[in-house]
């Protein structure tokens, strides 16, 4: 193969440095952050995700980990149930939910002897040469990965693509709880959307997406997010005692294509996309792994339409569901509890059907 440098040692970097390496590359992973670590709360991987993760050997710790769950549908903020998932176990539906930490750390083993810097924000990326500079230092590479996230500097080596607000906000949480069991549900409300999964035996992933002009800051977040879901049913945001939150951004429009030169790119690099799906963890793995398996010419022409897919389907989930405010939200309550619920969790649930390219994705099975 050749020598490969991955710039970011997230979620997305270190999926396709673990791929690569599997592939024969040699692998240099630079990541920007003095520690390699994940910040975050916590992830549901669905079953595209892993399958990804079991093609690099990660899966088994994941779910080790994690914890198994199962959706429970889809509720309004006083409670009562828009769309509820039918019983049984879907192989197609199954979910892990887990820290992004743990997560992470599983991508780290699964990447086990990459060679890593950290401390290393690139500041230059030259796609024709595949040179890549940080600080004093420099390297070139057969290929160069652009696995740095939303404000990726590999991307705008590439293309010119300017952010744009999504005009929502999340917080986010990891709650001690036990009362929460292994169903999942969604709950909405006026132009917001909240959930709460177990990621382990004693602890609750809850988040909280709203819309909120972009900056805005409190003194005192957890404060802000009990006031906010203060009437919600079921709420966890009253147990929250550290809470996160980030605005949420994407691109103004969809980039030409993922690759140019001696780069790819992967992740939020590539394709941000609102939180709505719970598809963007997922599809970085999908990312990551890819990587690995085919060309640059076969990563563009896959990866492309898949992803782009997700960020659209994201972006109609939002308009029917976080996104609705208030004037249309009884209309589109009435039409949601007259939905056949087994149609609509196999249509949901289609888009997760994705199996690894290549050999050794072929050994990615579904295990429950």
């Amino acid at each position: 193969m050749g020598y490969a440098v991955v710039v970011g040692g997230g979620i997305a970097g270190l999926a396709s440095a673990a791929s690569l390496q599997r592939a024969g590359w040699r692998v240099l992973v630079l990541e920007s952050a003095p520690e390699l670590g994940e910040v975050g709360a916590g992830v549901v991987v669905t079953v595209n995700g892993m399958r990804a993760l079991a093609a690099i050997g990660a899966d088994e710790q994941v779910r080790r980990n994690g914890y198994a769950l199962q959706p429970a549908g889809t509720r309004s903020w006083d409670g009562k149930w828009l769309l509820r998932a039918p019983d049984g176990d879907d192989a197609m539906s199954r979910m892990v939910g887990i820290h992004r930490q743990r997560l992470h750390r599983a991508l780290v083993e699964a990447a086990d002897g990459v060679e890593l810097i950290t401390g290393a924000r690139v500041t230059r990326v030259d796609p024709a040469t595949g040179r890549v500079e940080w600080g004093t230092e420099s390297v070139t590479a057969d290929l160069v990965v652009g696995a740095d996230g939303i404000r990726s500097v590999t991307r705008a080596a590439l293309f010119p693509n300017q952010l744009k607000y999504s005009g929502y906000s999340c917080w986010r949480a990891v709650v001690a709880d036990t009362s929460v069991g292994d169903r999942f549900a969604m709950t909405w409300g006026p132009n917001a959307e909240s959930g709460a999964m177990r990621i382990s035996p004693t602890e609750v992933y809850w988040y909280g997406y709203v819309a909120m002009a972009s900056g805005v800051r409190f003194p005192d977040e957890p404060a802000a997010a009990r006031e906010y879901f203060a009437d919600w049913v079921d709420d966890l945001a009253d147990a929250a005692r550290e809470v996160i939150r980030h605005d949420v951004w994407t691109l103004a429009d969809p980039l030409p294509r993922y690759t140019g030169g001696k780069v790819v790119l992967v992740g939020d690099a590539a394709h941000p996309m609102l939180p709505t799906l719970g598809q963007g963890a997922n599809s970085a793995l999908e990312d990551g792994v890819s990587v690995g398996m085919l060309s640059p010419e076969q990563y563009d022409a896959q990866r492309y339409r898949r992803t782009q897919q997700l960020v659209r389907r994201s972006d109609q989930m939002a308009r029917v569901g976080a996104h609705l405010g208030p004037r249309w939200q009884r209309l589109r309550n009435a039409l949601l509890r007259v939905v056949p619920p087994r149609p609509a969790q196999r249509s949901g649930t289609k888009l997760f059907d994705w199996t690894p390219p290549g050999s050794f994705g072929a050994q990615a099975v579904d295990r429950g």
